[in-house]
């Protein structure tokens, strides 16, 4: 099987254990290629430490997990994964043209006319610096950055966290467009369960470290058709997390 055929996750009994306990175990999922999955849990559930495995920046305790068929060996990330927390760690004193440039020295695969055509369509000024920017436009270059070396996988560890619900509406719907035409898997992690409603098309939702529920939004909602209250993504995930406090 060549690389391009390998899912872009399939992790099997992975789990992560520190010295305050267990923060991911038994966790058995495959993320789908050219979907867009939303990545849920309360706090503490285990989705950065997921992410961190992905990554290969944290090694499990127990289980595997492989990316694109490779095992990450913490050397780096796999070539074809691009990673954006909320963080967005960029350097304040570059200039948007400048960070752009850094990007292409530091990929092997880098687009720069697309990483260039993101920001353009921004409207952030090359000339800018990043310290100078408001938070939205720290988020576009950000983006620009990670699609810039054209991953396959995308993961966002609650990147538009910072924003005002506008400047989300409009980061979020410009990033969909853009993971859909280039066929970019997604990993979304985020908190405001309302804007992942008609975004993502893939469920993974994690509680105290387990995977409680995984699949396709559309098979999952049907399969609770029947269930008052479980009619979209964040009706079904919330009465998923609140069974699991009440247990």
């Amino acid at each position: 099987m060549s690389e391009r055929e390998h899912p872009p996750v399939v992790a099997e009994n992975l789990g992560k254990k520190y010295s305050r306990g267990w923060a991911l175990r038994d966790c058995t999922l495959r993320v789908p290629a050219g979907r867009i999955v939303a990545l849920v849990g309360p706090n503490g559930a285990g989705k950065s430490t997921l992410m961190g495995m992905i990554t290969g920046l944290i090694r499990p305790t127990a289980g595997r997990i492989a990316v694109f068929g490779d095992v990450p060996n913490g050397r780096g990330m796999h070539p074809a994964v691009a990673f954006l927390t909320q963080a967005k760690p960029l350097y304040p004193q570059f200039t948007v043209a400048e960070t752009l440039h850094y990007g292409r020295s530091a990929n092997p695969g880098w687009d720069q006319a697309y990483a260039e055509s993101l920001v353009e369509r921004a409207r952030v000024p090359f000339a800018a610096k990043v310290g100078t920017l408001s938070g939205g436009q720290r988020t576009r270059v950000a983006l620009a950055l990670a699609l810039g070396k054209r991953p396959r996988l995308l993961m966002l560890d609650e990147p538009l966290a910072d924003l005002d619900p506008l400047a989300r509406e409009t980061v979020l719907r410009t990033l969909v467009e853009e993971c859909r035409t280039q066929c970019i898997t997604v990993l979304l992690s985020s908190h405001v369960l309302a804007e992942l409603e008609g975004v993502c098309d893939h469920l993974v939702l994690l509680t105290d470290g387990r995977v409680r529920l995984a699949g396709d939004v559309s098979e999952l909602l049907r399969a609770h058709a029947g269930q008052p209250g479980m009619q979209r993504l964040g009706e079904l995930a919330l009465a998923y997390m609140r069974a699991e406090v009440a247990a």
